[in-house]
This record gives C-alpha cells, structure tokens and sequence, in this order.
C-alpha cells in the first residue's frame, strides 16, 4: 500500500490566514490534518515460472519493472503478499551492497557466518577460504570490519563468498556494476563457470544485454510487475528491445519541470527517416523533438543524452550553432546524433526549452527513455568486450624510448 496525504508539509502564513477564513465560513476546522488515503500497489502480480536445476536465467526488464523485488522474494528476503515460492536447494544471493553481512564484524568473520547460513560445515568453509580471499583481493582488511570497508570491497567479498561456498542457487542483481571493469569480468567469469561447468542454477539481472546473453539460456521479461515473455535468452532479448519505445507518450510524461508558456509534445528517434525503437553500436540517428508555445516566445533548446543510470554523457544546445529562434505556433527540430562510439545500453534523455537568457524555463523533461543499443554494426569494428564507460575511443598509443 502506498499512503497519500493531502496536507502541505509546511504551514506559511497565508495559508494560516486561508485557514482561518475557511473556518469562519464552513464551520469547520480548516487546520485538522487532512486525511489519509492508501493506494493499492502491487509491485510484482501473476508472475508465475519454474526454473530448473542447472538453468541459467537472465531477468531483464526496465527500472521499475519489478525485478530486485522478484529476486528478494526468491532469497528469502521479502516475504510475498499472496502466492507461494518452492526452492529446492541452497540459495545464495548477492542482491545489494551489504546484503547478508554483520558491520560490525570482520571480513574472516562474515565468510564464516555466510558459510553457516547456507548450511556449511566449519571445514567446509576451511577449504573454501583461501580461494574467496584470493578471488576477493582483500587479503590486507581480512581482520577489519566490514562496515569499513569501501562499497567496493563490499561487493568484491560478497561475491566471492556467495560463489564459492558451493550454493545449489546463485541469485546476482545489478550490484556488480558497483565493481571496476577488471572486478566485473572476472565475475562474469567465474558465473560462466559455476554454471556451464559446474552445473548450478544461476539467476542474474542486468541491464547489460551482452552479459545477460553470454551467461544465461533462458530469460524472463518483466514489465510492469508482470511476465511480459518468457523463453530462449537471444528471442527475449529481441523482444525487449523491440519495446524500448521511444515513441512513448512523452506528452502524459511525469517527471517534468517547467512555467508551461510551451511544451514538449513530441520526441521521436529515427533512422534514414524512420521510426526505430532499437540501435546498433556504430549506427548514427536522429532525435525529433515538436514544442508547443501558448504564445510568440523566443527559445533556445538544449538536450542531455544519458546512460541508465542517469548520467549525462553530453549537452548540446541549439545555440551552440544558431541564434535561438522566435515561434508562436507548433515547430520542430531535428537532430542529427553521429556517436559511431556508443556502446551497448539503454539510453535516456533530458530535454530543456527556455528563454534565450535562461531566465525562463517554459519546459524540461527528466529522463525519457530514447533508445537502446544492442549488437554491432559490422563496419564500426567495435569490441565487443566489457569495459567502462558507455562511448569507445581507441586513441593513439606511443611506446617513449628512454
């Protein structure tokens, strides 16, 4: 349930003026707490699968989507409003940083209390300790506690430990993106092989499409709470992309700031002139924007394009090249993208119309999903490895002789 309140949540004096004005009239009192009212919500609903032993399976889906939810409900961590869950084995799960480990107890300790938990005899964990600290690299803070540890550390230990100490069920979410680009392969890596190799069932959430497609062979697509497709990793992945709309009605969209004297009412990704809703690495694209004034107003226009965790990779604005322009009724501009550098991912985009002088913002939109790239463009020779950031730039290496 989600509670909503009507009162404001600070009392200014005109309002304590209203009040009394509104008593006086309808006899009531105008300063009782307004009352509370509960939405009903359901964060995940009908969602019904099985997984079998050895499986690897992929869960993908959009922020939002349902998806840390459904894993904290097959841990164990949350406990599901209606329905039932049957696991067959032991689970170990690397869900958020800090997840599963005492704070206040060293990184030797919390490998022998996580072993406990999963049911593990002493000598059990013995055998498997010098390996997670090995694979973990914190050999130096093994006798620190944890809750000094960066949320690096954090995440190094706890991997290590949930795929070492044998579980029947690795359960792994987003929280690897914590890591660096070396740290996140050799998770990768190691999930590779406790899976194909050794049998076990792994589930694993990621925005990243090209891990999701190495590691698993069956993939669930969530959507609104709900199992939008499920089957054969590469048809789901297929499926997602082909519903990363960018035609979404960005007109109803929420997260928006603005005096409204003109708004957004169109954004369009295209290619060669046509609607598409997915991109290669290496494909170049072009961004349709339509605004809607309320009267003659002079504008300037700026858009952010951004990866999915909402961090901008660059602005650019009309008036970088031309002057702002003066409009009264619906216009549009076009522009044209040319980053043969971006990788794969999903990415959103910010949008701002104002006054030339930046003294008004008639309209800026947050964080409208624009596109998804996904495959490579065979003329881009682009790698396909993982690595950090979201634009590739190969530059120019010069050994210097001594």
């Amino acid at each position: 349930m989600i509670a909503h309140e009507g009162k404001e949540r600070y009392t200014a004096l005109r309002d304590v003026m209203s009040n009394g004005v509104k008593k006086v009239f309808s006899g009531r009192n105008a300063n009782a707490p307004a009352k509370t009212f509960k939405e009903e919500f359901w964060a995940l609903k009908d969602v019904s699968f099985e997984i079998f032993k050895g499986e690897r399976v992929g869960i993908i889906g959009r922020n939002g989507a349902g998806k840390s939810t459904l894993l904290k409900i097959l841990s164990r961590i949350t406990e599901p409003t209606a329905g039932t869950i049957r696991i067959r084995g032991r689970v170990a799960s690397l869900l958020e940083v800090g997840t599963g480990f005492h704070p206040e107890l060293t990184g030797r300790e919390n490998i022998f209390l996580n072993g406990a938990i999963l049911g593990m005899k002493r000598h059990e964990i013995r055998q498997k300790f010098d390996e997670i600290v090995s694979f973990a690299e914190i050999e130096k803070f093994l006798d620190t506690p944890v809750k000094r540890y960066s949320s690096g550390m954090y995440v190094r230990l706890a991997f290590a430990v949930a795929a070492h100490l044998e579980p029947e069920i690795l359960v792994v979410d987003e929280v690897l993106a914590v890591g660096d680009a070396a740290f996140q392969k050799k998770c990768l890596g190691k999930m590779e092989d406790v899976s194909k190799n050794e049998g076990r069932t792994v589930l694993f959430v990621s925005h990243q499409m090209d891990a999701i497609e190495t590691l698993t062979n069956k993939c669930i697509y969530l959507k609104d709470g709900s199992i939008f497709n499920i089957g054969t990793t590469g048809k789901i992945i297929d499926s997602y992309l082909n519903t990363f709309d960018s035609t979404e009605n960005i007109d109803q969209f929420k997260d928006r700031q603005g005096n409204k004297k003109a708004k957004i009412v169109k954004l369009q990704v295209k290619k060669d002139g046509k609607l598409v809703k997915g991109l290669k690495q290496g494909e170049s694209f072009d961004i349709v924007m339509g605004i809607q004034p309320t009267e003659k107003l002079n504008f300037d226009l700026s858009i952010a394009i951004e990866n999915h965790k909402q961090q901008p990779l660059f602005c650019t604005q009309l008036s970088d090249i031309q002057q702002p322009v003066s409009k009264d009724d619906y216009f549009e501009f076009s522009v044209r993208v040319d980053l043969p550098k971006m990788r794969t991912g999903e990415y959103l985009i910010s949008i701002a119309v104002f006054k030339p002088d930046k003294s008004e913002f008639y309209d800026v939109v947050n964080h409208f999903p624009l596109t998804a790239i996904e495959g490579i463009l065979e003329s881009s020779h682009m790698p396909a490895d993982n690595r950090w950031g979201n634009l590739y730039f190969p530059l120019p290496w010069t050994e210097v002789k001594a």
